[in-house]
C-alpha cells in the first residue's frame, strides 16, 4: 500500500509539473496540438464548428446572470490569449472563480493542480477544442452571460459533444443556438428540467425531466452526430438517505475538489453530499493519508471518456447510488408517505404487515407515495394513545424479494385539527441482528447431492442470516468418488406462505438477475462441488426462503453454458456457468445410459431476517413520552438489541428458595402423617375402636393452606 501512494504521489506531481510546462509554454497546447493549428487572437481561420454562438459577451454582463457550462474531456488551445496560470489549484471552483473575478476571462482549462484562465472561448474558435484524455482528462469550462437567472452552483450545464439522451424529451422547441436552448432549460416552469438535446443541424431543442444520473443503466445516453447533451447541474436532487456504492481497484484521473486532513471517511462523504455542485463519487485516503477527493462524473456520467479511472488494487471510489427524500403528510382521515428519489424507481412501497392488501407498485418513476387511512384494516395502521398513528412502511426495489437496498420506514402521525407535512432528516441505513432459526437438509440418492446454503466460500450450513448477507448456494456430490458430475438449472427460491417465488437460474441454466445470484461455478476444491454467490434476501410476508432447483448427473464431466452478464461498467460479456438445460434424449447406445437419469429435485430452506427493527422500535416507544404534533419518520437501526433480559443469578437464588420451601413441605406432612398414624394405632390398642382425629386433620389442611398462600411456587 505504502508503494503504490508513493507512485500516486509521484504520478500526481509530475503531471502537476507537466501542466506547468504546458501552461507557459504557448508552443503547444495541452495535448500535443502544434502551435500552427492554433488560432490567433485576432479572430477565427476557418468556419464554425458545433455550437458556434458567437462572442459571449461576459464584459458588460451582469455578475448575477453569469453561468458556466463545462466540456469534460476536452481542452481549449489559445496560446495567444492565455491569460493566466495557476498552478497548485485543487478546487475546480476556485478556478472558475478565478475567471469569474476576471472581466477578461472566458473559459478554462482545469486539471487537478492546474487552472489555466483565456480571453476567449471555444464558440469564437470552434477548431481550438481538441480532445484531452491522456494521462488525464481535462476539463473546459465556458464563461457565458445568460438570459435567465442562473442558480447559486459553481456551473450550470455540463456539455457532452455528439451525444444525446433518447426517449425522454417532454417538450420540443426550435432555439437559434446551443445557449437559447439551455436559457430554456434553466427558464422551464412545468417540471424540472435536467437535461436538453440541441441539434446543430435542425436547431431542435429537446427538453426532457431525466438526465444521465436518473436513467443510469438503461441504454439512453448514447452517440449521435451534430447534436449536444446539456445537463442542468441546478436542478434539485434528494441529499438525504443517500446510498454510496464501492467501486474497487479504481480512482479517477480528475476530480473537481481535492480536501486534505480529512478525519474519516464518513466526513469526506458529508463534503460530498454538502458540496456547491452534484457531487456523485469520492475516494479518501488513496492518494495520501486523509486525502478526500471529490467529484460530479461516476461510471453514469463518463461514458465518452476512454480511461477515467486509475487502476490501484488498494484503492476504491465510492458512487452515489440513489438518494431519498422521505415526507409524511398527516391529514385527517389518512397519512400519506411522499418520496423523492434521485434515480428512476421501480419496485412498490408497502404497509410492512400487508405486503399484498396495502402496496403501491411504483414503475419507472422519480416521485412516489402510499396513503394509509386510519380505519383502513387491509394498511395495518396503528392507533398508540389518544390520535395518535403509527405504521411501519417498506420501499422495495426487487418485485418479489426483499434485498440489502430496500429501506425500512416507522412512520408516525399525531392527529390534530390542521394538516402537517414533515421532511425527515433520518439515516435509513440497513443494518439489524441476526435471529437464529431452524433450517432442514435434503439429500437425494442415487448419486448422493445435497443442497445447502453456506458462507460465501463455501463452508458450513448457515441456519440463518441476515438481508444482504454474503451467502453461497453449494452443490455437491457427497461420494468423492462417484463417476458423476452435475449441472443445475431451474433453481427457484419460493416463499411458503402466499406462494410467491422467483427464478434465480433458468432452464439454460443461465442467471436470470446477476445481481441477485451469479452464474454456478466449479469449486477449487473439487470438481464435485457447485457455487453461486448471492446475498441474503427475503420475501415480505415470510422469513422462510426455500430454494428449490432440478440437478442432474452426468458422465464423465459435465460441460458449462455460456451466458451473458453485466459487469460493473454496464457492458455485456460472457461468462461460464454450470446450471445447463437438460439434453434431449437420444436413441444411441452410447448415451442411453448417461441421459436417461431423471432430474433430482433439491429442496433446502434458511430463515432470513430483515434489518428494519420494526418490533423492537415499537416497545422502545411504548415507554417513551411523545409530544402532541410530532409528525415523523424513523428508521430503525441495529443501535438497540432485540429480545428480553434474564437476570441468571436471580433465576439460581429463587430456584434454590423454591426447592427449600418444597422439602419443608414434604418433611412437614411426613412428620404430621407419622404422628397421626401412632396416635390411630394407639386407640386402637387401647379401646380396639377406630377414632378420627379431627383436629390433626384440620391442622395439616391449615398448615398446607398457609405455606401454600405464602406465595412461594406462584413466583415461579
Amino acid at each position: 500500500m505504502g508503494t503504490t501512494l508513493r507512485t500516486l504521489r509521484i504520478l500526481c506531481f509530475a503531471m502537476l509539473v507537466i501542466n506547468c510546462a504546458r501552461a507557459e509554454d504557448g508552443a503547444e497546447s495541452t495535448n500535443g496540438v502544434p502551435e500552427q493549428s492554433a488560432p490567433s487572437a485576432s479572430g477565427p481561420s476557418g468556419p464554425s464548428g458545433l455550437g458556434f454562438t458567437g462572442p459571449s459577451g461576459v464584459e458588460e454582463c451582469d455578475p448575477d446572470m453569469i453561468g458556466f457550462e463545462l466540456v469534460t474531456g476536452f481542452v481549449y488551445s489559445a496560446p495567444s490569449d492565455l491569460l493566466d496560470s495557476l498552478p497548485g489549484t485543487l478546487m475546480l471552483t476556485d478556478c472558475l472563480e478565478a475567471c469569474q473575478g476576471n472581466d477578461s476571462c472566458q473559459s478554462v482549462n482545469y486539471e487537478t493542480g492546474l487552472c489555466v484562465l483565456f480571453s476567449s472561448n471555444a464558440d469564437s474558435y470552434p477548431g481550438a477544442l481538441t480532445r484531452s484524455q491522456f494521462p488525464v482528462f481535462t476539463i473546459y469550462a465556458q464563461k457565458s452571460c445568460l438570459g435567465v437567472k442562473p442558480c447559486e452552483r459553481a456551473w450550470c450545464f455540463d456539455r457532452v459533444q455528439a451525444y444525446q439522451l433518447s426517449g425522454f424529451s417532454r417538450k420540443q422547441h426550435i432555439a437559434a443556438s446551443r445557449q437559447d436552448c439551455l436559457e430554456l432549460c434553466l427558464g422551464e416552469r412545468e417540471f424540472p428540467c435536467r437535461s436538453a438535446n440541441y441539434n446543430n443541424a435542425t436547431k431542435e431543442c429537446n427538453l426532457s425531466d431525466m438526465d444521465r444520473l436518473t436513467v443510469a443503466g438503461s441504454g439512453a445516453f448514447r452517440a449521435e452526430p451534430d447534436t449536444e447533451y446539456l445537463e442542468n447541474n441546478c436542478v434539485e436532487e434528494p441529499v438525504k438517505l443517500c446510498e454510496f456504492k464501492k467501486l474497487s481497484g479504481r480512482i479517477l484521473k480528475t476530480v473537481d475538489s481535492v480536501y486534505q486532513d480529512v478525519g474519516s471517511a464518513d466526513e469526506c462523504r458529508e463534503l460530498c453530499l454538502n458540496s456547491p455542485f452534484r457531487c456523485h463519487s469520492y475516494d479518501f485516503g488513496d492518494t495520501g493519508e486523509m486525502v478526500c477527493r471529490l467529484s460530479h462524473h461516476s461510471r453514469a456520467t463518463l461514458a465518452d471518456i476512454q480511461d477515467p479511472y486509475l487502476e490501484v488494487p488498494e484503492a476504491a471510489t465510492y458512487e452515489l447510488s440513489s438518494c431519498y427524500n422521505v415526507s409524511i403528510d398527516c391529514r385527517s382521515g389518512d397519512m400519506v408517505a411522499r418520496i423523492k428519489t434521485s434515480k428512476l424507481f421501480n419496485g412498490k412501497i408497502y404497509a410492512k404487515g400487508s405486503p399484498n392488501s396495502c402496496v403501491q407498485d411504483v414503475r419507472g418513476s422519480l416521485e412516489f407515495e402510499l396513503k394509509m387511512a386510519y380505519d383502513d384494516v387491509e394498511c395495518n395502521v396503528r392507533q398508540q394513545g389518544l390520535g395518535r398513528y403509527l405504521n411501519d412502511v417498506v420501499i422495495q426495489h426487487h418485485d418479489t424479494i426483499v434485498t440489502s437496498s430496500d429501506l425500512g420506514l416507522a412512520v408516525t402521525c399525531q392527529y390534530d385539527l390542521t394538516n402537517k407535512s414533515v421532511s425527515n432528516e433520518v439515516d435509513l441505513g440497513v443494518r439489524g441482528d441476526v435471529r437464529p432459526a431452524l433450517s432442514e437438509e435434503v439429500v437425494v440418492d442415487s448419486p448422493n447431492v445435497a443442497m445447502k446454503i453456506t458462507d460465501r466460500y463455501g463452508g458450513d450450513m448457515l441456519p440463518s442470516a441476515e438481508v444482504g448477507d454474503p451467502l453461497a448456494l453449494r452443490f455437491e456430490i457427497l461420494d468423492r468418488n462417484s463417476p458423476y458430475e452435475i449441472f443445475v438449472r431451474e433453481l427457484v427460491a419460493m416463499d411458503g406462505v402466499d406462494s410467491s417465488e422467483i427464478i434465480l437460474i433458468d432452464s439454460d441454466g443461465c442467471p436470470t438477475d446477476h445481481f441477485i445470484m451469479g452464474p454456478l461455478y466449479k469449486s477449487a476444491d473439487s470438481g464435485k462441488v457447485l457455487l453461486s454467490h448471492f446475498d441474503a434476501f427475503k420475501f415480505p410476508s415470510s422469513e422462510v426462503v426455500q430454494f428449490r432447483a432440478l440437478v442432474t448427473p452426468c458422465m464423465p464431466t459435465c460441460e458449462p453454458v455460456q451466458c451473458d452478464q453485466e459487469d460493473s461498467s454496464g457492458e455485456l460479456r460472457s461468462v461460464q456457468s454450470f446450471g445447463r438445460r437438460r439434453r434431449r434424449r437420444s436413441t444411441s447406445i452410447h448415451t442411453a445410459g448417461a441421459n436417461a437419469r431423471e432430474d433430482m429435485l433439491l429442496v433446502q430452506s434458511i430463515q432470513i431476517t430483515d434489518k428494519f427493527g420494526f418490533d423492537r422500535a415499537a416497545a422502545r416507544k411504548a415507554n417513551t413520552s411523545t409530544t402532541s404534533g410530532d409528525n415523523s419518520a424513523i428508521f430503525i437501526s441495529d443501535a438497540t438489541t432485540g429480545g428480553f433480559c434474564v437476570n441468571v443469578a436471580g433465576i439460581i437464588v429463587a430456584g434454590t428458595v423454591f426447592l427449600a420451601v418444597q422439602l419443608a413441605v414434604i418433611a412437614a406432612w411426613t412428620f404430621v402423617w407419622q404422628r397421626r398414624r401412632k396416635v390411630m394405632k394407639h386407640h386402637q390398642d387401647a379401646m380396639s375402636v377406630s377414632v378420627s382425629v379431627p383436629g390433626l386433620n384440620v391442622a395439616r389442611t391449615d398448615s398446607l393452606c398457609k405455606l401454600y398462600d405464602t406465595g412461594y411456587a406462584r413466583r415461579f
